[in-house]
């Protein structure tokens, strides 16, 4: 799912292109994506783009008229640009925005539709969309100490949850966690000042620097490789590849449709965290440690295993 920096990133892009033009109409291929019914979709027809904002892991268009436009990508839907008229025929596609200076196509691969598309009206109708989640990128560390401790979850589940932080999801969580050096399993109630200090830092300094590297790597162009797993990340996406900072396996904890990444030697210790899946299937098997793994390793490479 794009995430702060992707989601600023897209605002970029869109600013140059959209803001002060008209948005001639909406061209819906598939019915699904659009969530509301009043006002309708053609309220929005010949208006003028006014604003652009970000609203959690949302974009919101605000047009003249008090309307806006709000689109929620999920975890597989992107925007492209087109210059002139687009075509629509591909099977990703779901709706495009027609302009007068070009054209912002919805997209969404696989067969699953959640990417969302809204009318709202008025500006206390579009606060409904609001998950209350802090901005962190605004935040001193007094506030995000409280928001962080105002419920007693892991940190992953924490900094995820839109709830509590505004724009963070499962990928930069993990960048967010290796960089401060912090379990993804510690609990928020457990942390003292110190590791929150550390966490709010680290929180600021690596959206901060994904920011300036995507808008870097975009220039005047549009983003087009808007992924969750990009090179250059420290352990999202990485299982058993080296850790930058100390070169051991990065681990990973599977958990439905998502995962964990995290470093053993630099955030646990070196202590291996329970895999639901496979602590549950090698059980007293299950390796504790980094020593345990490589013991395994080394037994499994000279028996063939």
């Amino acid at each position: 799912m794009p995430e702060l920096p992707d989601i600023t990133v897209y605002l970029d892009a869109l600013s140059t292109r959209v803001l002060g033009h008209t948005l001639e109409r909406v061209e819906l291929v598939s019915p699904f994506v659009l969530r509301s019914v009043e006002p309708p979709l053609a309220a929005c027809h010949g208006s003028r783009v006014t604003g652009l904002r970000r609203l959690g892991k949302r974009i919101v268009l605000a047009l003249n008229g008090d309307l806006f436009l709000v689109i929620h990508l999920m975890i597989a839907g992107r925007l492209q640009w087109r210059a002139g008229a687009a075509k629509l025929g591909r099977r990703s596609t779901l709706a495009a925005l027609v302009f007068d200076s070009g054209t912002l196509v919805l997209t969404e691969a696989g067969t699953t539709r959640r990417a969302s598309l809204h009318v709202v009206r008025s500006a206390q109708a579009l606060r409904a969309f609001d998950r209350g989640g802090l901005e962190v990128l605004e935040a001193g560390e007094a506030a995000f100490a409280a928001r962080l401790r105002s419920e007693n979850h892991t940190l992953k589940r924490a900094l995820a949850d839109p709830r509590l932080f505004s724009g963070i999801g499962n990928a930069y969580s993990d960048e967010i966690l290796h960089r401060a050096a912090l379990s993804p399993l510690l609990l928020t109630t457990k942390l003292t000042d110190a590791q929150v200090a550390r966490l709010h830092a680290a929180t600021q300094a690596t959206l901060r620097d994904w920011i300036v590297r995507l808008r870097t790597e975009t220039g005047d162009g549009w983003p087009e490789k808007v992924t969750a797993f990009r090179e250059g990340m420290a352990v999202h996406g990485r299982f058993r590849q080296p850790c930058p900072a100390c070169g051991a396996p990065v681990q990973r904890i599977r958990y439905a449709d998502n995962e964990t990444n995290y470093c053993a030697r630099c955030q646990t210790g070196g202590r291996l965290l329970a895999d639901r899946g496979l602590s549950r299937l090698l059980k007293d098997d299950w390796p504790r440690s980094l020593d345990e793994l490589d013991e395994l390793i080394g037994e499994a490479r000279r028996t063939g295993e």
